[in-house]
């Protein structure tokens, strides 16, 4: 597996993780998250979008901590607002990343992070190759 392909697989794992978290959280199968509908969250009393603009002007790490300094965990919403926002920085090219102190690792990681905190610490294994 080359750098490129280990890139690809971790975007893999980042979407599958996301769909398998949406249907365990919201108790339906997910598909897909719309756009109408993905604007509807908010995390940290930030709206998503607004996140993801930080994103893609280089300010990952800063949205990130943004995100995360003040999320309630308890709150449905703003856990899949935060896995959305990870998926979102999974999304974006490698070059952008790195050019940016950031990877598709950590979106990963920040996604892992976020299903042991809603009690689904396993999940990752059921898609990571050994």
């Amino acid at each position: 597996m080359d750098f490129n392909d280990e890139k690809d697989y971790i975007m893999r794992i980042i979407k599958e993780m996301v769909r398998v978290l949406f249907s365990l959280m919201l108790g339906k199968q997910y598909k897909s998250v719309e756009l109408p509908a993905e604007n509807k969250y908010e995390a940290s009393g930030k709206a998503l979008e607004h996140l993801k603009k930080m994103v893609d002007k280089g300010f990952i790490n800063e949205a990130e901590n943004r995100l995360l300094e003040t999320m309630d965990y308890t709150q449905k919403e703003e856990v899949l607002a935060a896995i959305l926002f990870y998926q979102y920085i999974g999304e974006k090219d490698n070059d952008f990343l790195a050019a940016h102190n950031y990877s598709k690792e950590e979106a990963l990681d920040g996604i892992e992070r976020l299903a042991a905190q809603q009690g689904y610490g396993q999940i990752s294994s059921l898609f990571i190759e050994t």
